[in-house]
């Protein structure tokens, strides 16, 4: 026990220093995060030291009398010194057997941990190098780190005699997710958040093996201002933003305003709800603070093209280009420009490139997906999507890309079950109820199909097709008044945006309606209709036959109908004459409720 005992010590001074979850003393949370930053660092955690690097650097400058003192060097360590030192210098180089060979033997916790940490990188780096070299992309998953079942064994030894620190707890963790060993790995990184509650990297494991928020209920953690941007990150990747946004608007009142981390979090908060406008003046600024960024960018990059906005994209790629073109994200950029130029197999292989340099980086895996259903090539597309969703289970496009990729296999049971799961992660988003609805009214569930449309419509249609497909379903039942009162909803709703969008339904509804109160004998709106339907190409011969119809029928004397009970007209505004710019006052759909 005596190996744990200084170390111990030290980490117990950083928890009782990083209690309580209040902003009070920024100056003291500075502190940590500067002793935090400097403690990762030491031990090669160069990302953990990067974002408390970060998150100093948006706090206001210490004075020197605040500074905080260097770390108290202990027997253990005034002994393995020498070796430290040395190791540290080819650990840098990433000289990693080199490092360990070196470090045997040694005693101390910093000492310890770079030895096993230099194992583990080793593995990791002869699993890559052998990827890279025998399989092509797809193929990944089968090679194997060699180190992992022996590190498991000796740091499970350690972890029994409570001999670990913070880092060590960290590093035990990542080697049980690595076996796929979930439950233990949790628990582990749960103690480690305990142990060293400022150190970000076992946080943000913690987040990786989170899947749904129950599951966060049952986490006991530690009570830290550091929780705060845990459960703040951790909304976002579950997507529920509201939470997140109002966590991280929390945390730029307690002080972070010029955190860039913050920033693009909230950033990608946005592209996440697709509120597009928002996210993409929040890239621009970030981009302006913190110009050499490359983080987020590929995020920025899907904005970009979902945007169609070419010009932006290409100096966006020639950007990161110039800064490093050998990075994940600018691989991703790059694709996404090729991408929106339809050159999809020079997008795949950039994609593809991605994930040479990190096979765990989840946005390229569902690009490239994307790419391989662009090139019509379904196999490759589903080997894709599976890979995406074994790096990362929350990942709603992967599933939803499964989906569309049986749809066109026509396989509407499978279809189904990935539409399901991407529902499950997006309940607010109306093209997973759109397109739900259309595999149950393929599986003639027609029910089933109306509830999806419906829903789709409640929570806000983005493709402004759920009521026309709810419409059509009540055609096919012979249910017309419902039938008609949806296409009139879908024509307000297609007018009140201010201008007509190309919408090809629109002549589609506007002729059921004509037909609807033709035979209802309701000649005024069914006239009204036919006008609006000789606007249309595609409609306009039944428009002016139908035209004719009413004005040989009106000429024989047949009157309007008055005792047809017609619960619903046309609104002034859509008469033939004029087009509508004002909203049009909604109309009474509770009878349409499936």
């Amino acid at each position: 026990a005596v190996v744990g005992g200084a170390g111990a010590m030290a980490a117990a001074a950083m928890v009782a220093v990083a209690g309580g979850g209040d902003f009070s003393d920024l100056q003291e949370i500075k502190k940590q995060l500067l002793s935090v930053a400097e403690r990762s660092r030491e031990r090669g955690l160069q990302h953990s030291g990067k974002w408390a690097a970060e998150l100093a650097f948006a706090l206001e400058p210490l004075p020197l009398s605040e500074l905080p003192p260097p770390p108290v060097i202990t027997e253990e360590d005034a002994r393995d010194l020498d070796a430290y030192t040395l190791a540290k210098s080819y650990f840098d180089l990433k000289e990693y057997d080199r490092a360990a060979y070196f470090l045997q033997g040694c005693k101390s916790q910093k000492a310890y941990f770079l030895y096993m940490y230099s194992r583990y990188l080793s593995g990791e780096k002869k699993k890559d190098d052998e990827t890279v070299d025998s399989l092509g992309p797809l193929e990944k998953g089968q090679v194997k780190n060699e180190a992992l079942r022996e590190l498991r064994v000796e740091l499970s030894k350690k972890h029994k005699a409570q001999e670990l620190d913070g880092f060590g707890l960290y590093l035990y963790g990542v080697v049980l997710r690595k076996l796929d060993l979930v439950k233990e790995a949790i628990d582990v990184f749960v103690e480690a958040t305990h142990a060293l509650p400022l150190h970000w990297g076992a946080w943000l494991e913690l987040c990786n093996l989170i899947t749904d928020k129950e599951m966060l209920k049952f986490l006991s953690l530690p009570d830290t201002w550091m929780k705060e941007f845990f459960l703040a990150h951790i909304y976002t990747e579950l997507q529920l933003i509201e939470e997140a946004l109002q966590k991280y608007q929390s945390l730029i009142d307690a002080g972070f305003s010029k955190s860039t981390y913050i920033i693009s979090q909230i950033a990608v908060a946005y592209h996440n709800i697709r509120d597009i406008d928002k996210a993409l003046s929040i890239f621009n600024e970030l981009r302006k603070q913190d110009p050499y960024r490359i983080e987020n960018m590929d995020t920025f990059s899907n904005l970009l093209y979902v945007r169609s906005m070419k010009p932006e994209l290409s100096y966006l790629a020639h950007n990161l280009c110039e800064i490093d073109k050998y990075r994940v994200e600018t691989c991703c950029v790059i694709g996404n420009y090729y991408s929106l130029r339809s050159q999809h197999e020079k997008a795949a292989l950039y994609f593809q490139r991605a994930l040479k340099l990190n096979p765990r980086y989840l946005g390229a895996w569902t690009l490239m997906g994307h790419e391989y259903m662009e090139m019509k090539n379904t196999s490759a597309a589903i080997q894709a999507y599976r890979h995406a969703i074994e790096v990362n289970k929350r990942d709603y496009r992967a599933w939803y890309g499964l989906g569309q990729t049986y749809e066109i296999l026509k396989m509407p049971f499978y279809c189904l079950y990935y539409y399901r799961r991407a529902h499950q992660l997006r309940p607010n988003d109306s093209r997973m109820l759109v397109a739900l609805g259309e595999c149950y009214e393929k599986l003639n569930q027609l029910v089933e199909a109306k509830k999806c449309y419906w829903r789709a419509y409640a929570v806000g249609d983005v493709e402004k097709m759920a009521l026309v497909k709810l419409a059509k379903l009540h055609e096919q039942l012979n249910e017309s008044e419902q039938a008609a009162q949806c296409y009139i909803k879908y024509i307000q709703d297609i007018y009140s945006c201010g201008e007509v969008v190309e919408h090809l339904e629109v002549s589609t509804a506007f002729r059921y309606l004509a037909q609807y109160y033709f035979k209802c004998k309701l000649w005024d709106e069914a006239s009204a209709c036919a006008q609006k339907c000789c606007a249309f190409n595609d409609t306009r011969e039944e428009g002016k036959a139908l035209l004719r119809q009413i004005l040989q029928l009106r000429n024989q004397g047949e009157t309007s109908s008055t005792d047809v009970a017609a619960p619903f007209f046309l609104p002034a505004s859509l008469s033939a004459s004029n087009t509508p710019t004002r909203r049009v006052s909604p109309l009474n759909l509770s009878s349409v409720t499936p």
